[in-house]
């Protein structure tokens, strides 16, 4: 398990206490992999630097903030599956947040989206899906997962950091000649526990 402070932990056991339950997506759940994309805040962008040895980063904050939504995403259990698998939490029986996995070629699995719906962020809920998700990930024999944030997307890239995940790589080129040519996608890896 990834170690967290104090205020993290007691947060964590808010959300246990709330009754949110994180559980793999069977055929049963089919329907939870159609859950909606919800807006987030731009508000500034990651700079990510390599020295030869290490990753570091700073902070561009911007002027104005404003709000961005991915498409929302068609998943299929067969695919889901047979790509790797989902993993869901569940506030009840409505399924709140999703995490969906992708096998992967070397030793990280791909942690390929991960969404939480907005009334339940920055409470824990997507902390706990990675940390389900890297332990299923271990139990197929990989080291840990991966995943890929928008340099742009501050607040995941954050997440990302503060949930024990550590720069790996950047790409300055995925997005060129297309509309969003100023972004850069940002590697980010967590060792599993």
């Amino acid at each position: 398990m990834v170690s967290v402070s104090r205020s993290e932990t007691e947060r964590m056991e808010e959300i246990i206490q709330m009754g949110i339950e994180i559980r793999t997506i069977d055929q049963s759940r089919v329907d939870d992999l159609k859950l909606k994309n919800q807006p987030f805040s731009v508000f500034g962008r990651m700079i990510v630097k390599f020295d030869g040895e290490r990753w570091s980063h700073s902070v561009e904050h911007f002027q104005r903030r404003s709000e961005m939504c991915f498409p929302d995403e068609d998943y299929s259990y067969d695919e889901t599956v047979r790509l790797g698998f989902a993993v869901g939490a569940y506030d009840g029986d409505e399924c709140i947040a999703l995490a969906i996995m992708r096998d992967a070629m070397l030793k990280y699995m791909y942690l390929y989206d991960l969404k939480v719906n907005a009334a339940y962020r920055r409470q824990g809920v997507g902390k706990r899906l990675i940390e389900k998700a890297a332990e299923l990930a271990k139990a197929r024999g990989y080291r840990g997962i991966y995943t890929v944030g928008q340099d742009n997307n501050l607040a995941a890239c954050g997440f990302y950091l503060k949930s024990g995940f550590v720069i790996g790589g950047l790409d300055t080129l995925v997005y060129r000649g297309s509309q969003q040519e100023n972004k850069r996608d940002i590697y980010f890896y967590l060792d599993a526990q």
